[in-house]
């Protein structure tokens, strides 16, 4: 018999470190299993593991919590045949749900269903660059986000070529956000100070918002559940 719930790593309480809702209140929802291995991964540890839970205990614990928004992430959330599920349950107790992924499985259940989607579209420097995020823009809608995590400067002039390509949607809100070298990373990658990032943002006049991972600032590199 089928599994009727959701494997999760971990539910928490924080504070939204990225996209245009930066410093709102969340909780969290971490679910366990991806199929990319990214080099700048800062959650490896819910590659595997996790527990097995129904989709009314995970409300329960959401409900632990006041607040209005709840963030699917992983991992890669749409990877788990029950995530779309979760998400109505969610909405039907009034909650905003976004979902975190990597654009490289299918979002149109997850967009029918009014997830606010944060499509994080891999750079060359994530070695996981497949190019399946192409198939998804025709379900991102307003509201939507792209994110591109940007490792290098290879990695920002290849952003940066996509973004003026005119093939990105338009509705949509386009992140940059820097990754800097750091310890305990699954992979090898240049890395790229934020000033940098910055200034090259100012000085091509990109039409992108510009982010720097709040609860890394906050609380350092090793942000697991927080």
């Amino acid at each position: 018999m089928a599994f009727d719930g959701l494997l999760i790593t971990e539910i928490f309480y924080s504070l939204q470190g990225e996209t245009s809702l930066i410093g709102v209140p969340f909780v969290f929802i971490r679910l366990t299993g991806c199929n990319l291995r990214c080099t700048y991964c800062d959650s490896v540890y819910s590659y595997k593991g996790g527990r097995r839970m129904s989709l009314e205990e995970v409300l329960v614990e959401v409900k632990k919590y006041r607040v209005k928004h709840v963030l699917l992430t992983g991992g890669e959330p749409l990877l788990q045949r029950n995530t779309v599920r979760m998400i109505d349950l969610l909405r039907n107790e009034g909650y905003t749900v976004s979902v975190e992924t990597h654009g490289e499985v299918s979002i149109e259940e997850a967009a029918k269903h009014d997830a606010r989607i944060v499509m994080d579209i891999k750079t060359p420097g994530s070695a996981e660059c497949r190019g399946g995020f192409e198939k998804n823009f025709p379900f991102l809608k307003a509201g939507d986000e792209i994110k591109f995590v940007i490792t290098s400067l290879k990695d920002y002039e290849w952003a940066r070529e996509l973004v003026m390509s005119n093939r990105l949607p338009t509705n949509v809100e386009i992140l940059f956000s820097p990754a800097m070298k750091a310890e305990g990373s699954p992979g090898s990658y240049e890395g790229i100070d934020p000033r940098t990032l910055a200034d090259l943002v100012v000085r091509d006049q990109l039409p992108v918002r510009f982010q720097w991972q709040l609860h890394k600032l906050l609380w350092g590199a090793d942000t697991k559940g927080v």
